[in-house]
């Protein structure tokens, strides 16, 4: 890679995202550096800064004597980010709708049109970059609206978090099924007409709805494996 040392970070860092979000690396896998060096062509120090920008995301995590890896699966930080989240956004929904006002209200028109208009995957197994860029700026549109600039920015905060489930939810456990077009459309129409409690139920719903489908697959996987396992033990 050419460029400035800040520049090839930043070209291995967006890379190496782009395969942890659509799982070409797999939750749980080691990230080694003298691999990820020789892979991208740059210095050991670049890979360092590029997996320490993806650990601040919680995409990767730094274990002592062991390196980097992808962080696994976890049904109970799953749950638990899932139910604060569905907390906290309502609560930071709620917020807008009360104060938002006909400029937050043509802000969240704008954004879920331009949401709508945006092609969710690239091809059958990547999610396109720019429909992700969409989805957030239409979630934060959201909640842009309140009157707490605190609660708005843990609101983000703790959907940001939630984004590598959220494409695991797609690319790993294929809930490719659901109507995400008529979800964002059902809160935005609940929101800009200051239904606040039934703006709340549908991004609650629709946070939940990542969850279930990933505990499933999850469910699922464990079933499959256990019935292997009987199977081959009884052989």
């Amino acid at each position: 890679m050419s460029g400035s040392k800040a520049t090839r970070t930043a070209q291995v860092y967006e890379a190496l995202r782009t395969d942890i979000l659509n799982t070409r690396i797999e939750p749980g896998s080691k990230l080694k550096i003298a691999d990820l060096g020789t892979r991208f062509g740059v210095s050991l120090s670049v890979v360092r800064e590029a997996l320490t920008r993806l650990g601040e995301q919680g995409l990767v995590v730094a274990n002592p004597q062991r390196g980097f890896s992808v962080i696994e699966l976890s049904i109970n930080d799953l749950d638990d980010l899932t139910n604060t989240r569905m907390q906290i956004e309502s609560m930071a929904m709620r917020d807008s709708v009360a104060h938002g006002g006909l400029a937050w209200e043509g802000q969240v028109v704008a954004a879920h049109h331009q949401l709508e208009r945006t092609e969710v995957y690239i091809d059958a197994d990547r999610v396109n970059p720019e429909w992700l860029d969409a989805h957030r700026a239409y979630h934060q549109a959201l909640v842009a609206g309140g009157s707490s600039p605190r609660l708005r920015s843990i609101a983000n905060a703790l959907r940001d978090n939630a984004e590598l489930y959220r494409m695991w939810s797609r690319t790993w456990a294929h809930d490719v099924d659901r109507d995400l077009a008529a979800e964002h459309r059902a809160i935005m129409i609940a929101a800009i007409s200051a239904d606040a409690d039934a703006a709340a139920e549908a991004l609650s719903q629709h946070i939940a709805r990542t969850t279930a489908a990933i505990k499933a697959f999850v469910a699922s996987a464990e079933s499959r494996a256990s019935t292997a396992n009987r199977v081959f033990g009884d052989a």
